[in-house]
This record gives C-alpha cells, sequence and structure tokens, in this order.
C-alpha cells in the first residue's frame, strides 16, 4: 500500500445533495421544501421551542420544585476529618482554616463516617446523633 493509492472504502463518502438545480435533479423547482409556509421561505427562523403561536410545551406544563440556596452555605465533615485535622478544639474558623469547607460556608454537621480515637471538643457545630456518641466515647464534647 502506497500514500497516493489511500482511498475512503466504497460507500462511505457520499456526494451531497444539489437543491434547487433543475428538474432533471429530482431537486428542482421547491428544492424540497415543500409549497408554501415559514419553512420554505429564505430566512424562515422561529426560535427553539416555538409552536407556530400555540402555547409552548415549557409554558403549557405546570414548573414543579426548587434548588434551596440553603444548601449552598451548608457543608457536613466526618469523624475522619476530624481526627486528620489534629486540633483538640474545632470550630466553624478552625475548619475554614484548615481547608474542611468552604469559606461561604455557615452551617457544618458532624457525621458519623471513619474513627475517632482522640479527645476532640467541638463547639458550635452540629452533630448526627451517633457522631455524638462517638466523639462523647472518645471522651470529647459537643456544645
Amino acid at each position: 500500500m502506497e500514500l497516493n493509492t489511500i482511498k475512503p472504502s466504497d460507500g462511505s463518502k457520499k456526494a451531497r445533495r444539489r437543491v434547487g438545480r433543475g428538474i432533471g435533479s429530482g431537486l428542482g423547482k421547491t428544492a424540497g421544501r415543500g409549497h408554501k409556509g415559514q419553512k420554505s421561505r429564505a430566512g424562515g427562523f422561529h426560535k427553539v421551542g416555538f409552536e407556530g403561536g400555540q402555547m409552548p410545551l415549557q409554558r403549557r406544563l405546570p414548573k414543579r420544585g426548587f434548588k434551596s440556596a440553603a444548601l449552598k452555605f451548608r457543608s457536613e465533615i466526618t469523624l475522619a476529618d476530624l481526627e486528620r485535622l489534629g486540633a483538640d478544639e474545632v470550630d466553624l474558623l478552625s475548619l475554614k482554616a484548615a481547608g474542611l469547607v468552604g469559606e461561604l460556608i455557615k452551617v457544618v454537621k458532624v457525621i458519623k463516617r471513619g474513627e475517632l480515637t482522640r479527645k476532640v471538643a467541638v463547639k458550635g457545630i452540629g452533630a448526627t446523633a451517633g457522631a455524638k456518641a462517638a466523639i462523647e466515647a472518645a471522651g470529647g464534647s459537643v456544645a
């Protein structure tokens, strides 16, 4: 095989449709656009979802649900995160300083995932019942 003999396989390339080139082409006169109407005209454009003046589907159907903005300001940390942090007292500012939660976060909750083996005092942070029990079992406190 030589580079100058390479060609596409049979049937893989199809000639493009040349419309409006006379009756013999099979696509003369109306050029496959049918008769009359907006889509037959040059510049016959309508926006996505337009249904000819009929109330569009996205406006006919009822709107349901929303995304709560409050979720943007909440976060959770695990017992394993507290173990890795290495601080004896943990509050929101220390978590932000360590990079465990984002700067915009206002509410943090400790969840029971992982192990906690050392004494940690958690202040101003919520905790699930299981996480609270695990913290207190390790000798720590939740305030």
